[in-house]
């Protein structure tokens, strides 16, 4: 599965929109981590025991939003966006929106096969001379 966060692949056309697919999760803080993260606040710095639970939640909503993607049968994924919010006091939630899509490779177009190779001619001519 090809995602981006881009309009489109460079390599590929899209040659059908199937649908929206999305990703959804909600982690809660975990105790033992504000205890941390309070000590940190007073020192400054990292808290990387919320970097690290938004990482995982990140990444579990793009294997939702892959899971989603490949029962509607798309072949890539374009457009990504991540959103987060807090839902109450000590949940965070994650949602991955993006457009599903059928994709095809991009043929290269035969003129430019036939300048490549007259360019390389031409140096291969320029380097035995």
């Amino acid at each position: 599965m090809l995602v981006t966060t881009q309009d489109e692949f460079a390599d590929y056309t899209i040659v059908e929109t199937l649908s929206l697919v999305k990703g959804n999760t909600i982690r809660a803080r975990h105790v033992g981590k504000d205890i941390m993260a309070g000590l940190r606040n007073l020192v400054g710095g990292e808290i990387t025991e919320y970097t690290k639970m938004l990482a995982e939640a990140r990444e579990q909503s793009i294997d939702r939003m892959i899971k989603n993607a490949e029962e509607v049968g798309a072949d890539g994924i374009v457009c990504l966006r991540f959103t987060t919010s807090a839902v109450i006091a000590g949940f965070g939630r994650i949602t991955c929106l993006w457009n599903s899509s059928k994709i095809e490779k991009k043929e290269i177009d035969t003129i430019y096969v036939y300048l490549i190779k007259c360019v390389l001619n031409h140096r291969l001519s320029l380097i035995l001379l």
